[in-house]
């Protein structure tokens, strides 16, 4: 869910002496998102070097469908997100998150021999519930950039952290974690990550609205660092992270 009620509910791990904040982020090196017009709908490309219910009532199954290495949506918005053809489906999941908002997410994964994962790529859709008729995401905060790409406005956020803590109970990321873990993959100990939201309904590119995109690319830190406290110095991120965090 978005930057509304609280960012902890949103990211994994932190990016500090405490670990992520309870929601991925995905981040690249060398990795970037690419977006190309393709009408009537837009394609979003991610290359290497790239409810409608009540709280009690489960949400319909998945409305995007998968062809092959693409996710194709229909509506909300009208697009295709295509992932390098080297990754591997793992799966999606749709659900009421913490039962305000209609949650769906698609998961590829690409893995060594051993089934450890190098990265993987964490495609969401994502809008509040009509019985949060006030409730809005709110990306207008300095921890998030605010970037021109593709012709729209994106708000964008790279991190790091470490994948052992135990993800919060009925989050995206415990989610993730298990259309992974089901699919005979393992993660390593660390890992840095972006994220990119495209707000949908927010004309003015405020940073505020209650439909969201949000595309989470993470990366194994080995190549970069042996650990996350390697960025981390007297408890603050010190000069190390920067040229990671700009290569995101």
């Amino acid at each position: 869910m978005g930057e509304a009620a609280t960012d902890a509910k949103r990211e994994v791990g932190g990016q500090g002496g405490g670990g992520w904040p309870r929601r991925w982020c995905r981040s690249p090196l060398d990795y970037w998102c690419a977006i190309l017009p393709n009408r009537p709908m837009r394609t979003f490309l991610l290359l290497p070097l790239m409810v409608i219910a009540m709280a009690a009532s489960p949400v319909p199954g998945p409305e995007r469908v998968r062809q092959g290495n693409t996710i194709v949506s229909r509506v909300d918005p009208a697009a295709t997100v295509r992932v390098p053809r080297g990754a591997v489906y793992v799966g999606t999941q749709r659900w009421p998150l913490y039962d305000v908002a209609d949650c769906e997410l698609h998961v590829f994964v690409e893995a060594d021999a051993n089934k450890r994962v190098k990265r993987f790529y964490w495609i969401q859709f994502e809008q509040y519930l009509p019985s949060q008729p006030d409730s809005r995401y709110d990306y207008a905060k300095p921890v998030n950039v605010r970037e021109a790409h593709w012709g729209k406005i994106w708000w964008r956020r790279a991190r790091f952290g470490p994948t052992g803590e135990t993800p919060q109970s009925g989050s995206e990321l415990e989610r993730v974690y298990a259309l992974i873990t089901k699919a005979g993959y393992s993660l390593p100990p660390h890992m840095i990550n972006v994220r990119l939201v495209r707000m949908l309904d927010d004309p003015t590119d405020s940073g505020k609205g209650r439909k969201e995109l949000i595309l989470f690319y993470n990366e194994d830190m080995a190549p970069v660092a042996a650990r996350s406290e390697d960025f981390i110095t007297d408890g603050k991120i010190n000069a190390k992270w920067a040229p990671v965090e700009k290569a995101l």
